[in-house]
């Protein structure tokens, strides 16, 4: 079933997008949620002619991600936690504490954007990627260190 997506869904798709999905997913989560709408012929259209309206909004929106990932670029972070004898730490480091983080560092980013790609349970250096923009990202180098 074809869908047009309301709002960015990570594992999906990004606003505007018209993305195939199961028709379960789809009429039970979805739609329901206002996160995409069918997509009709004439939602299409509708569609087209708003992204021709906004074409110029989103270049401009799409600079200003690139403007944040310029500034982002040099950026290393160092992330304390409680650690045991032998590197493993108490729970895990998960988007929350880097967003927190790079507030620290002057750098308001929502967590919702930043992504990992494997769970940080233990001591040592990892990346974690930002994506500002579906055509904007980049990767933040930090550290784990023991608190």
């Amino acid at each position: 079933m074809e869908v047009i997506l309301k709002e960015d869904i990570i594992s999906l798709g990004y606003k505007d997008d018209v993305v195939n999905v199961k028709k379960g997913y789809a009429r039970n989560y979805l739609i329901p949620q206002g996160k995409a709408i069918i997509a009709s012929e004439s939602a299409k259209k509708v569609l087209a002619e708003n992204q021709k309206q906004r074409a110029h909004k989103l270049a401009q929106i799409k600079a200003d991600a690139q403007a944040i990932a310029d500034k982002l670029e040099g950026v290393s972070l160092t992330i304390g936690a409680k650690a045991s004898s032998t590197g493993t730490i108490f729970g895990s480091v998960n988007n929350i504490q880097i967003a927190d983080a790079l507030a620290a560092k002057g750098f308001e980013v929502d967590r919702k954007l930043i992504l990992l790609k494997e769970q940080v349970k233990e001591l040592g250096s990892y990346k974690a990627t930002v994506k500002l923009h579906k055509e904007v990202s980049v990767e933040i180098p930090f550290e784990v260190v023991a608190e």
